[in-house]
């Protein structure tokens, strides 16, 4: 299974839309295959440069880990370093990096960055399930590594 163009496309143009409707800060989203690489991604007009880097850094580091953003956030310091150096600095352990799931497998990740971790997260979670795929932020037990 992967993620479709049309899919990603969708979720990354939800996230706009989302944005400007909560009157959000100025989002940029980033929707990446389950191999890590870009498939779709989007910077609204006053989001800053640097934006499109975390966002990818919070999918790629959910989708190399196996797990949400959060709960990468939630590791030990020593952890999180060691991810860090492995990574070449590319992870973002903080929320907005959410898994998309088709059937309960992983096709994809999100990463939003642009506003608070919990206000990208829900951006996030919103846009995949609009395009009716499943969002794991790390709230399904069943899906959560050891």
């Amino acid at each position: 299974m992967s993620l479709l163009l049309e899919e990603a496309l969708q979720i990354a143009q939800e996230v706009i839309a989302w944005s400007h409707a909560n009157q959000t800060g100025a989002l940029t989203v980033a929707v990446l295959d389950s191999g890590g690489h870009p498939r779709a991604v989007l910077r609204d007009d006053a989001s800053e440069f640097l934006r499109v880097d975390i966002a990818i850094g919070k999918a790629w580091g959910a989708l190399g880990m196996g797990v949400p953003s959060r709960l990468l956030a939630e590791k030990a310091p020593h952890f999180l370093a060691a991810i860090a150096v492995t990574s070449g600095g590319r992870v973002v352990p903080v929320p907005g990096g959410v898994l998309v799931r088709r059937e309960g497998q992983i096709v994809g990740a999100v990463g939003v960055s642009g506003d608070t971790s919990e206000v990208d997260e829900e951006a996030a979670v919103h846009a995949i399930e609009a395009a009716g795929l499943q969002p794991d932020y790390g709230q399904n037990p069943e899906w959560r590594r050891p």
